[in-house]
C-alpha cells in the first residue's frame, strides 16, 4: 500500500489557478473542490481540467439532494469527457441544517438515498435505459408521461466515493464505493471507522483493499507544533457547535465514537450558550495534534507513519501559508516525507 498526497482544488482565484497547476506539477495524486453554502464543488472542477493534464479531480463534496441523481450523472459524465477521464464523483448527504435550510430539501434516509443515487448515477453511465423502481427515487414516475431513457453520450465510468461517518452508511460505502471520504478522523482510533468499511467490503464480496482511504489533514511545518494544535483545536469548536443542531451532529458523533464525547459535548454547550471563545479554549489540544500533520519535518514523518500503518492511503493536504509561495513549499515538503516513508515501508 503506498499513501499518496491529494490537496484542495480552488478555482475561483489567479492564486487559487496557479496553486492546481504548481500542485500538479509536484506530483498530488488529486485536486478536491469542497461544496457547502458558498462555490459549488463541480463548475471549479471543469475549469481545472482545462488548465491541468494528468492530475485527477474529485468532488469533495457533491451534496445529494441538491440536484436529482440524473442531473449528477449528466454533470459527471460531462466531467469525464472534459477531463480525458480524471474526475472523481464525490457525494455526500451533507446534513439537515444545509440541505433544508439552504436547498429546501427533506433530510431522510441518507444512507438509502446515497445508495439509490450511486446505483442511477451508474445505471446511466454504463449507457442502461434507466428503470430504477427505489424506495426513494421511481424512474420513470409512474402513472405520468415519463419514458426509460437512455443517456446519449458514450458510455464511460465513473469512480464514485462517498463522505461517510455513521455506522450503516460505512458499512455501504465498503459495500458499493470506489472510496472512502473521511473526515472527523483519528488514525489511532481508526477501526472506528475501518471496521464498519471493511464490514461492508468483506460483506459484498471483496477486500477493503478495494477502495481508496482518503482523510482531511492540515499541514504545518513548524518547530512550535503546541502553538500550531491550539490553533487547528480552537477551529474545532465551530464544528462541535454549528454543524449540527443540539441533538444530532454528525461530526460530534464521529468523535464521541473515538473516545471524546464528554470534551466534545462541553463545546457545544458552550458554543450554543453564545460563549463562544470559551467553547475554542476547550476543545482538546489533542484533537489539533491528531487529525493533522503539525511540528518539523521528523514530527510530522511520524505522524505520517501512523496514518500510513493505519491504513490511508490518500492524503487530503491543507498546507499552511500566507501566500502562494510558502503554500507550494509545504507541499512540496509533505510530499517529500510521504516518498521517505513509502520508500520506508518498501524497504521492509
Amino acid at each position: 500500500m503506498t499513501l499518496r498526497v491529494a490537496t484542495w482544488a480552488d478555482a475561483t482565484s489567479d492564486q487559487g489557478v496557479s496553486f492546481a497547476v504548481e500542485a500538479q506539477r509536484l506530483g498530488v495524486h488529486s485536486l478536491w473542490a469542497p461544496e457547502a453554502w458558498r462555490y459549488d464543488a463541480l463548475t471549479p472542477l471543469a475549469y481545472l481540467a482545462a488548465k491541468t493534464t494528468s492530475v485527477l479531480l474529485g468532488s469533495g463534496i457533491a451534496q445529494i439532494g441538491a440536484r436529482t441523481p440524473a442531473m449528477l450523472a449528466m454533470s459527471a459524465m460531462s466531467l469525464q469527457a472534459l477531463s480525458g477521464g480524471r474526475f472523481i464523483l464525490g457525494l455526500g448527504t451533507s446534513g439537515p441544517q444545509v440541505m433544508e435550510g439552504w436547498h429546501g430539501v427533506a433530510f431522510g434516509s441518507p444512507v438509502q438515498r446515497t445508495r439509490e443515487t450511486m446505483e442511477i448515477v451508474r445505471t446511466i453511465a454504463r449507457g442502461e435505459r434507466l428503470d430504477h423502481q427505489g424506495r426513494i427515487y421511481r424512474l420513470p414516475l409512474p402513472g405520468g408521461a415519463g419514458r426509460a431513457i437512455r443517456s446519449s453520450a458514450p458510455p464511460v465510468h465513473v469512480p464514485i466515493y462517498v463522505a461517510s461517518l455513521g455506522p450503516a452508511n460505512l458499512r455501504m460505502t465498503g459495500e458499493l464505493a470506489d472510496g472512502w471520504i473521511g473526515t472527523a478522523f483519528v488514525p489511532e482510533t481508526a477501526e472506528v471507522f475501518l471496521g464498519q468499511l471493511r464490514a461492508g467490503a468483506e460483506g459484498a464480496g471483496r477486500s477493503l483493499d478495494a477502495l481508496d482511504l482518503t482523510v482531511p489533514v492540515s499541514v504545518e511545518l513548524t518547530d512550535d507544533a503546541q502553538e500550531a494544535a491550539k490553533r487547528h483545536a480552537r477551529g474545532y469548536a465551530f464544528t462541535f457547535g454549528a454543524m449540527g443542531s443540539r441533538e444530532k451532529n454528525f461530526y460530534n458523533d464521529a468523535f464521541a465514537r473515538q473516545g471524546f464525547g464528554e470534551q466534545v459535548a462541553e463545546v457545544q454547550r458552550l458554543w450554543l450558550e453564545g460563549k463562544r471563545d470559551e467553547a475554542a479554549d476547550r476543545v482538546p489540544v489533542e484533537l489539533g495534534h491528531k487529525t493533522n500533520l503539525l511540528g518539523t519535518a521528523s514530527m510530522v514523518k511520524d505522524r505520517l507513519r501512523i496514518y500510513r500503518n493505519a491504513g490511508v492511503t490518500t492524503l487530503r493536504a491543507g498546507p499552511a501559508g500566507r501566500d502562494l509561495r510558502t503554500r507550494l513549499d509545504t507541499l512540496a515538503g509533505l510530499i517529500d516525507l510521504v516518498d521517505e516513508v513509502n520508500q520506508e515501508a518498501a524497504a521492509g
